[in-house]
């Protein structure tokens, strides 16, 4: 028989959306042995186009790397803030976008666009839907994560193509989808960062469904 999700589950499934949060801030504690490795398994219970699964996790340990990834954000984030002006400008400066100092878990994420597996079921009109996929598996992950307490970063503000090379994956149909950072968080707040520091509010509902 399958499991019967009653009305305090649903709830608490609600709050747990409700708290997941993009986490920049973590400590340095690294997480329990063997943790790491069940997120990644329950990220892979995620749907994929044609179960084509897709998504490919490069854990990475070796602190070289790390710096060098880190570097190459920096250098992205201060070419990114020539895009403001004015108060914008100073805001995002005060902005901390990654947690790439402090997290004790890096993972960079990557989607096969090549793969055989699937035989490209759905992928004809968009195979867009295998990055879909990835980032489905990454959801899946941060909810997951979120649940035992454990915060997780998408770094974006990086160059795919150096990040590829510092982690040597030469493998030509690999496109990096996210740069993870995963640890306990500092604080935990409901809020999204962005809105409490006065970036970007969350939009009503009504402005983000059409009806036809």
């Amino acid at each position: 028989m399958p499991p019967v999700f009653d009305k305090e589950f649903c709830e608490k499934l609600d709050e747990l959306f409700r708290w997941r949060r993009d986490v920049r801030r973590f400590k340095t504690d690294p997480l329990p042995h063997g943790m790491l490795d069940e997120l990644l398994e329950t990220a892979t219970l995620a749907p994929s186009v044609g179960n084509s699964q897709p998504w490919r996790f490069v854990v990475v340990e070796d602190r070289t790397r790390r710096d060098k990834v880190r570097n190459n954000f920096e250098a992205c984030n201060r070419e990114a803030l020539q895009d403001y002006e004015g108060k914008e400008a100073e805001t995002y400066a005060t902005l901390k976008l990654s947690g790439l100092d402090r997290a004790p878990a890096h993972i960079a994420v990557f989607c096969d666009t090549q793969t055989d597996i699937g035989k490209g079921l759905g992928q004809k009109t968009m195979p867009e839907t295998l990055k879909y996929s990835v980032v489905s598996s990454i959801q899946t992950l941060w909810l997951s994560a979120r649940a035992k307490g454990v915060g997780l970063g998408w770094v974006s503000i990086v160059e795919p193509e150096t990040v590829k090379e510092i982690l040597d994956i030469n493998e030509a149909s690999w496109d990096l989808v996210a740069y993870l950072c995963i640890g306990y968080p500092e604080e935990e707040h409901e809020v999204p960062e962005l809105v409490r520091f006065g970036w970007q509010d969350r939009l009503p509902l009504s402005q983000t469904v059409i009806r036809r």
